[in-house]
């Protein structure tokens, strides 16, 4: 996409509330692509094929979770050039989300606080809205969560209807545990209540994969707000329980880097440059602490092609934009893609 365009598009798109430029963003990229257009704007996408769960992505970038909270415009972000889209959050039954105003823009940061709560149509339409994407190739990740009221004792009933909804269209599930947003979430992250999610997770897992002879690997999402002794406890219930994938990291409830700006007081979890580093520790933290053994897709802050390859040299094997995307545009895919190409061993002369 031409910079010049992108740069016209974002300053129309930033005079506006937020909610209402992302929905105005999604509605237009819809029609670009009905219309066959987005292609020709968006130009041809980068390839870096890598094999992943048996999964072949057809680049290392994906978009996160957050982005496409109703599954529908999966083929115009493939079309823009991501190797993979995870939809979500998904919950079993439809919910509003948080009162507005929920999402705010941190300009000089270049960072987002947002407060959605898990705003969607429900895992029902979710899927149905999957079915219906037909260009795309890549790998579509379905990211799900509890409703609201559903209180934690009664959360793995959430997590298990929304597994079985989402098990027919989804290349990878993601199970999102580490929102600020929805309120007692994060108390899921606790060893004990952490074990037994997963333990009931993969049971089911084991019951699909018999019912319907597909696999479909379970990934978990964390929180960046934690501590090395969380971590090490977490990744030993990975690693035990056999968890598929991690996704590291979800917002941060911190607010460094952003004390001096007016709105860095409001509630919900903060993305963008202002997570960078401290995303990049925690995915080098749990690398350490898993030894390869599970892969991990890293995500957050990543605004230039060198943060790409800085998530990889911390150990992840994939990444996802989200933050990034909305202040660098497009163009940041491809950026992505060919920084991260030329770290591959391949592009070294090594070993492929």
């Amino acid at each position: 996409m031409s910079p010049l365009l992108y740069k016209i598009a974002k300053k129309c798109l930033f005079q506006l509330n937020p909610e209402t430029a992302h929905t105005i963003t999604l509605a237009g990229l819809r029609m670009a692509e009905r219309l066959r257009i987005l292609g020709l704007i968006a130009g041809t996408p980068e390839n870096d094929p890598v094999e992943l769960w048996g999964l072949k992505f057809p680049n290392r970038v994906g978009l996160a979770a957050g982005m496409d909270k109703e599954a529908d415009t999966i083929d115009a972000f493939g079309r823009l050039g991501f190797g993979f889209v995870e939809v979500g959050t998904l919950t079993p039954r439809p919910q509003p989300g948080n009162p507005k105003p929920r999402l705010f823009r941190l300009i000089p940061q270049e960072g987002i606080i947002n407060r959605m709560g898990f705003n969607n149509h429900g895992i029902d339409e979710g899927v149905c809205n999957i079915e219906k994407q037909s260009t795309f190739k890549g790998i579509v990740g379905v990211n799900i969560g509890k409703n609201k009221v559903t209180p934690n004792d009664e959360a793995n009933h959430d997590y298990l209807s929304c597994l079985r909804a989402a098990w027919p269209v989804a290349d990878y599930i993601a199970v999102n545990f580490s929102s600020p947003n929805t309120p007692g979430l994060r108390e899921l992250q606790k060893a004990d209540s952490a074990a037994r999610l997963l333990a009931v997770l993969k049971a089911e897992q084991s019951n699909l994969v018999s019912d319907t002879g597909k696999k479909v690997p379970l990934l978990m999402k964390v929180a960046p707000d934690m501590e090395i002794d969380q971590i090490r406890e977490l990744s030993r219930i990975f690693l035990d329980g056999g968890l598929d994938g991690l996704i590291a990291t979800n917002t941060t409830l911190g607010r460094g880097g952003v004390e001096r700006h007016p709105r860095h007081q409001e509630a919900g979890g903060l993305s963008g440059k202002p997570l960078t580093k401290r995303s990049t520790e925690i995915i080098q933290a749990f690398a350490a602490e898993l030894g390869g053994r599970i892969p991990i897709i890293g995500v957050g802050g990543i605004m230039t092609g060198d943060d790409a390859v800085e998530k990889l040299r911390a150990g992840a094997s994939l990444v996802q934009l989200y933050t990034g995307f909305i202040y660098k545009g497009p163009n940041l895919i491809g950026d992505c893609v060919r920084a991260m190409r030329e770290q591959s061993p391949a592009a070294k002369g090594g070993e492929a």
